[in-house]
């Protein structure tokens, strides 16, 4: 994959998309720069859609590696806020923060996926949905780089983060849909966070998103086999 492409597309379509966040839906622009239309009243911050695209012809899931990538000014901010030296975050702990985090996004994807009855698999071809997901603007409240019991901080949230996913066509690569959605970490009560809570908070995202995903692909595969048994 392109990942020059793929920082220039999420940045032209974020630019407007997240500049919104705090509107309503009638701030986003009704069709992306690629032709996707505006989907309302749905369960995430965004959906374009390809006009006249379902997913109900999709009986397989090729789900690619997830892309992520921290806010641009994360890291400086936060070390300049942090006393102690040995707390300030790295480049290489910045690279694994973004390791872990897209493994435990596919490892989640997966798990669920599969546990709903949809069949994954590695590659593209006809019937195969293509998954494309980005996790972006990743902040991290108390990323302790130290064991979970040496080091404890406590805030009123783990952070933040966005999803951004595109689906394609695996028989022809077209985009058929592309998800925005940016959701907080945590439950907003003043607590101990570290990497175990903060794993636990994102899991909590990943799997709402998940099943989401999950839940809508099987509303369509049931939606034609209803429409055939009347």
């Amino acid at each position: 994959m392109n990942i020059k492409y793929l920082v220039s597309t999420l940045l032209a379509v974020l630019a407007v998309a997240l500049a919104s966040s705090a509107a309503g839906n009638d701030s986003l622009p009704e069709v992306t720069h690629d032709g996707l239309h505006l989907v309302k009243d749905t369960k995430v911050r965004a959906v374009w859609m390809k006009p006249g695209a379902s997913l109900d012809e999709y009986s397989e899931v090729a789900l690619l590696a997830c892309y992520v990538a921290f806010n641009k000014h994360w890291q400086s901010d936060y070390n300049e806020q942090t006393i102690q030296l040995e707390n300030m975050i790295t480049d290489q702990d910045m690279k694994k923060i973004r390791t872990e985090l897209g493994k435990e996004f596919n490892k989640v994807f997966t798990e669920v996926l599969t546990a709903a009855g949809h069949k994954m698999v590695t590659e593209g071809g006809s019937g195969v949905l293509i998954v494309r997901p980005a996790i972006i603007n990743l902040e991290i409240t108390s990323p302790d780089t130290m064991a979970p019991e040496m080091e404890q901080s406590f805030s009123a949230n783990a952070g933040q983060m966005t999803l951004y996913m595109e689906l394609y066509d695996g028989r022809t690569g077209d985009i058929i849909a592309r998800v925005v959605d940016p959701e907080a970490l945590g439950d907003d009560f003043w607590q101990v966070r570290n990497s175990v809570t903060n794993l636990a908070d994102a899991d909590r995202v990943l799997r709402r998103w998940a099943t989401l995903l999950s839940d809508h692909l099987a509303a369509m595969k049931a939606a034609p086999a209803a429409k055939a048994g009347q």
